[in-house]
């Protein structure tokens, strides 16, 4: 059981690794499959978050040396959650779940996108500031 897990976390390492190469790998291969750019943009922003929460997270331990990166990421997701669904349950009376999920995991996707290029510009600054 042991290294099944160990196999899986560095499957997950690499494909973190380059988060947006798996991005327009998944959605020309959605696209060929499905023939619909709609699915196919949809499907990439999902799987492309999850590993955008894991390259964010490490590079903020990188850049910061804190492990606080993800707990962070999870915070702004439960505020958003609680934003959203106070706005949905004032205009509509009720909260549908699934819907502010999808909409805050797509919002998390452009949120952690930016926060990528930015730590990314900021981590490679300061590699060669250090050099």
């Amino acid at each position: 059981m042991d290294g099944l897990l160990n196999i899986l976390i560095h499957i997950y390492a690499f494909t973190a690794a380059v988060p947006f190469l798996w991005f327009f790998i998944l959605w020309i291969g959605v696209y060929l499959w499905r023939r619909d750019t709609k699915k196919a943009t949809k499907l990439a922003m999902d799987v492309t978050t999850l590993l955008l929460i894991g390259s964010v997270h490490a590079m903020f331990l990188q850049i910061f040396h804190s492990d606080f990166g993800f707990f962070l990421i999870l915070l702004f997701f439960l505020i958003g959650y609680g934003l959203v669904g106070n706005f949905q349950y004032r205009m509509k009376g009720k909260l549908d779940h699934v819907k502010i999920v999808r909409l805050l995991w797509r919002l998390g996707f452009l949120c952690l996108s930016v926060v990528y290029l930015l730590f990314l510009v900021v981590g490679l600054i300061k590699s060669i500031v250090s050099v």
